[in-house]
């Protein structure tokens, strides 16, 4: 997996998240349907990593074509957050299977990572970062897992510090052959002492409230 792609995160379907000026985004988070448009998720990614890309790194979300950006969603289980006008605002690929073979933390029993992990730009500090995050964590429980991985740039330590400040902790370093950084290998227990998935659950309420940080990986 990349670094996104890879890397990198519930409960019923999205209902809304609190924007900005405190209204209600009315979002809705699904799995991505056949007939859902690639060129709409790409410049989805395009616009959210456009700040990683302004730092001079090149993640691979941040400049993709729509051929990897379909063969990346239909790699892994990817879910959307959709608008009520229709449009997806949000995407994030729980278990994407790349080309490459990937950090060796990625490898071991009991871990899953999200990757592709991005928000609309206009859309952010609503909610929705926080229910698909919500969505796979559950998801990679349900599946059996015991860690929740990510993958993301090391220079970019404003999204670091907020990972870290969610309960994710530094695991390793790796370096896609795509990017031209390293990309730290972060991980979070998905469940707490007693078998609770509680603990995560309050880590990542909120993960949407800076909007520079929604978005992950390669």
């Amino acid at each position: 997996m990349a670094e996104p792609t890879h890397a990198a995160t519930g409960p019923a379907p999205l209902s809304g998240g609190e924007g900005r000026a405190g209204v209600w985004t009315g979002a809705t988070v699904r799995r991505l349907l056949p007939s859902d448009a690639i060129p709409a998720i790409t410049g989805l990614l395009h616009r959210a990593y456009a700040r990683q890309v302004a730092m001079g790194l090149r993640p691979l979300a941040g400049r993709q074509d729509d051929a990897v950006t379909a063969r990346r969603v239909q790699s892994g289980e990817c879910w959307v957050a959709v608008d009520q006008a229709g449009a997806i605002v949000g995407v994030i690929i729980l278990s994407e299977r790349e080309p490459d073979e990937g950090p060796p933390f990625f490898h071991r029993a009991g871990v899953v990572s999200f990757s592709q992990f991005a928000v609309e730009p206009s859309a952010q500090r609503g909610g929705i970062g926080r229910e698909l995050l919500g969505r796979v964590a559950a998801r990679a429980r349900e599946l059996g897992n015991s860690e929740l991985a990510l993958s993301m740039a090391e220079p970019d330590t404003q999204l670091r510090d907020y990972y870290l400040a969610k309960g994710f902790r530094i695991v390793g370093t790796w370096k896609w052959p795509y990017t031209n950084y390293t990309s730290l290998i972060m991980s979070r227990a998905l469940r707490e002492r007693g078998g609770s998935g509680a603990g995560l659950r309050r880590r990542l309420d909120g993960c949407n409230r800076d909007g520079a940080r929604e978005n992950h990986g390669v």
